[in-house]
């Protein structure tokens, strides 16, 4: 059985990436199989609870108020919106609903205090619930679990030393502060990185050795391909090669065994042959709907089609039990 291992060296990290391709797949598709639900892939849907306006400089997102895009600035959407939204994703298979709002960090006011109202409704209709908010204090993260939050995704996006290259309105410490507030809160934890941002490989693997590193490695690992927008700093940069997305879920699968990976932004532009090499690689998880926060995303009968002829099954919400914040009163009972 592959051990669970927090004292990676990016030595170790960077042969594991490197070694010939064929091997790299076969090695994480064992590590993948030695867990006997490899076949489950569990399905996220992912809404722009809030929509533009954001204040920082993230330079790929085409939320940013400083950068001109054509995408249309939406205030927070009223719960009931979230519940609809959250039926019609647990219809077609998906498990988890994680709501994105443009924040630059949460504050405590009346927009909180209906996030934390889509929270509680949409935890009653049994699926996994996930925020990105941006940045939290330990007293909104606790606000959140209180809530029946399942997880919080906070990505890294690159290697602390690429960083300031990609965003310089917060530092990597203000990530990674954030991830230990969350975990304060018992919640679990949602993050990974962008892969194409013209990045190298030695901060591919900075960022790979940090996530594997920390006291417990993250419950999910999202491993996304930029998608260039118009009007964004990042707009020119090129597709990144399917080859280099499959190394990272490969990488990521061996030195985080037990987390799930999730095959995430750029699925719009793979074959379904490029994404069952992420299967196969270790991918666990996809984000469905036909967007993803303001990007396109392949279509909910699309996947299932996929799913089948790839003979994938979908994960169930709660798969490794609930956290005790998301227990409802009667089962915390007994």
């Amino acid at each position: 059985m592959h051990l669970l291992r927090h004292d990676w060296t990016t030595e170790e990290i960077t042969e594991i990436y490197n070694r010939p391709f064929l091997d790299l797949v076969y090695q994480a598709a064992t590590v993948h199989r030695e867990n006997k639900d490899y076949a489950e892939v569990q399905i996220s849907s992912l809404i722009s609870i809030k929509t533009g306006g954001c204040a920082e400089d993230c330079a790929y997102c085409p939320q940013a108020a400083r950068y001109h895009t054509d995408l249309e600035v939406q205030a927070l959407m009223k719960v009931d919106q979230v519940v609809d939204a959250a039926m019609k994703a647990k219809a077609g298979g998906a498990s988890r609903l994680c709501m994105g709002a443009a924040w630059r960090e949460v504050r405590d006011n009346r927009d909180f205090d209906r996030v934390i109202d889509m929270v509680k409704a949409v935890n009653e209709l049994d699926m996994e619930v996930c925020c990105t908010l941006g940045m939290l204090s330990e007293h909104q993260a606790q606000r959140l679990a209180d809530a029946g939050l399942y997880a919080y995704n906070h990505n890294l996006d690159t290697s602390e030393e690429d960083y300031k290259r990609i965003i310089s309105t917060r530092t990597y410490d203000d990530r990674l502060n954030t991830i230990k507030n969350v975990r304060k809160a018992k919640l679990t934890v949602c993050s990974g990185g962008i892969v194409g941002l013209g990045e190298t490989v030695a901060d591919r693997v900075s960022m790979l050795c940090t996530l594997a590193n920390m006291p417990k490695h993250p419950e999910s690992v999202p491993i996304n391909a930029l998608v260039p927008v118009k009007g964004t700093p990042l707009e020119n940069q090129p597709r990144i090669p399917i080859w280099d997305m499959v190394r990272m879920i490969a990488t990521a699968r061996i030195v985080m065994p037990g987390s799930v990976v999730r095959l995430s932004a750029g699925r719009n532009e793979m074959s379904t042959l490029e994404q069952a090499f992420c299967f196969m690689a270790g991918a666990n998880s996809i984000f469905a709907g036909d967007k993803l926060l303001t990007t396109p995303n392949p279509a909910f009968v699309d996947d299932m089609a996929m799913f089948e002829l790839l003979g994938l099954k979908t994960r169930e919400a709660f798969k490794n039990g609930r956290p005790e914040n998301t227990l409802k009163k009667e089962e915390a009972v007994l």
